[in-house]
C-alpha cells in the first residue's frame, strides 16, 4: 500500500467522532479514502451528519506520528519470520466472514506467518472460537486444552482473545496439536495495538501464535489495554468463526457477550456444562437454557462443521467411524503410541486423536509421558 493511501485510511479510520458506520457510507459513496478527502464538505453532508462531516475536517495531532509508526511497522514485515499487513475493507486480505456481521471493522492489522496472510485461510467454516473465564478451575483449563488440541487435529483453526485463563488454554492446546495446514493453528483477536501484548505474561505465547497462526486487531499501533476495547473486539472473535464454544463463564462475563454476539451473527453457540455449585458454570448453564448446544465430547462440536470432518490436511472427506469398543480393544492393556494405534485401527491421525480424547474425558484411558496412551481398568 502506498504511503499516501495508508495516510488516507488512517485518517478516515481514526477520525475522532466519525465511527465505522459513517465511514462505510462515505466509502460506498466515493469509493476510497483518498476520494473522500478530495470532496467538499457539502458532498460529505449527503452521507453523514454535520458533526461527522466536521470530524472529517479535523486531522488528529497524532496522525503524522501514527503514519510514521504504521509505515515503519509494515516495512519491517518478514523480519524474524513474522509478516505484517493492514487489511482495510475491500482489501484481498480482509476476511469475508466479517462482512456478514452488523458492524465490520473498517480495517484490520494482521501479524503472523506469511502463508496465513491471505483471506482464504480465515474461512469461518473451518474456525471455532473458544472463550471462557479468566479464572478457570484447573479442570476447566485442562478441558479447554484437550478440546482445542483435538479440534485442531480435526482441521479447525481455534480463535480466541489472548486473555488469561480459558483463552490462553485454547491457544496453547491448538499450538500443541502441531498440525501444519493451509489454515492457522490459532488466531488471537486482541484489544490493543499489535505492537503491544496484553497481558504482558503472554509475550511468549503471542510469539508462538505469530509463528503458527495470526494475531489480529482493529486498533491502531500504540493502543494500550483500554477496558472498553475488549468487549468490542468480541464481535470479531465470533464473526470470524462458525461457532463459539464457552467452557467456563460467570453469569456476567465477556464470554457471554461473545456468545450473544454469535447468536446475533447467526453463528452456532456451544457450551460445556459443569458443577451446579461452581460460579464458573452458571454462565454455560444459562446459555444451554437459552438454546446453546450442550457439549460433552469433541464429536458434539465437529458434527456441526461439515467441512472439518476430514483430516487436518484440508480434505473434506468424512471421518471414518470406529466403534468406541473397537478402539478400546486396540489399546490393549500396555502403554501404546499413536503410530501403533494407527497401524492397529487404520484410522487417520485427526480421527484417532478425537476418539482418544473422548475416551480420556470419559476416564477410559490415561495420557502418559512420551506420547503414550494406556487403557484404564475400572474396578
Amino acid at each position: 500500500m502506498p504511503r499516501d493511501e495508508l495516510s488516507a485510511w488512517l485518517r478516515l479510520g481514526h477520525a475522532q467522532g466519525l465511527g465505522n458506520a459513517a465511514a462505510r457510507r462515505l466509502l460506498a459513496a466515493f469509493g476510497s479514502p483518498q476520494a473522500i478527502f478530495s470532496q467538499s464538505q457539502a458532498a460529505w453532508l449527503q452521507c453523514v451528519t454535520p458533526a461527522k462531516a466536521a470530524a472529517l475536517l479535523q486531522v488528529s495531532e497524532r496522525h503524522s506520528a501514527l503514519l510514521d509508526t504504521t509505515w515503519n511497522w509494515l516495512s519491517a514485515s518478514g523480519q524474524s519470520g513474522v509478516w505484517r499487513a493492514l487489511a482495510p475493507l475491500g482489501h484481498p486480505l480482509y476476511p469475508s466472514a466479517l462482512l456478514e456481521i452488523e458492524d465490520p471493522p473498517l480495517m484490520l492489522y494482521l501479524m503472523g506467518a506469511e502463508r496465513f496472510l491471505h483471506a482464504s485461510c480465515m474461512e469461518r467454516e473451518t474456525s471455532l472460537a473458544i472463550v471462557g473465564s479468566r479464572n478457570p478451575t484447573p479442570q476447566g483449563r485442562e478441558t479447554t486444552q484437550q478440546f482445542a488440541h483435538a479440534l485442531r487435529q480435526g482441521g479447525l483453526s481455534i480463535v480466541s482473545g489472548l486473555a488469561l485463563g480459558i483463552d490462553a488454554a485454547a491457544h496453547e492446546g491448538a499450538l500443541e496439536a502441531g498440525v501444519e495446514s493451509d489454515n492457522p493453528a490459532t488466531v488471537a483477536v486482541v484489544g490493543t495495538g499489535l505492537d503491544r501484548v496484553y497481558p504482558s505474561r503472554h509475550l511468549e505465547l503471542a510469539r508462538r501464535i505469530a509463528a503458527h497462526g495470526l494475531l489480529i486487531s482493529e486498533y491502531p499501533l500504540g493502543t494500550p489495554p483500554v477496558a472498553a476495547n475488549f468487549p468490542r473486539r468480541n464481535r470479531i472473535i465470533s464473526g470470524l468463526s462458525h461457532g463459539v464454544l464457552v467452557v467456563e463463564a460467570a453469569p456476567a462475563s465477556g464470554s457471554l457477550i461473545t456468545a450473544r454476539m454469535a447468536v446475533e451473527q447467526g453463528r452456532e453457540v456451544f457450551a460445556i456444562p459443569g458443577s451446579i455449585h461452581a460460579v464458573q458454570s452458571r454462565g454455560c448453564h444459562a446459555l444451554i437454557k437459552e438454546g446453546a448446544k450442550l457439549v460433552e465430547t469433541v464429536a458434539d462440536v465437529l458434527e456441526e462443521f461439515p467441512l472439518s470432518k476430514g483430516a487436518a490436511s484440508g480434505s473434506t472427506a468424512p471421518v471414518p467411524e470406529l466403534a468406541e469398543g473397537a478402539l478400546v480393544e486396540a489399546l490393549g492393556f500396555d502403554p501404546v503410541g499413536l503410530d501403533a494405534l494407527q497401524a492397529r485401527t487404520g484410522m487417520d491421525t485427526a480421527s484417532l486423536q478425537v476418539q482418544l480424547l473422548e475416551l480420556e474425558l470419559a476416564g477410559e484411558l490415561a495420557r502418559l509421558p512420551g506420547g503414550l496412551f494406556q487403557r484404564l481398568v475400572r474396578a
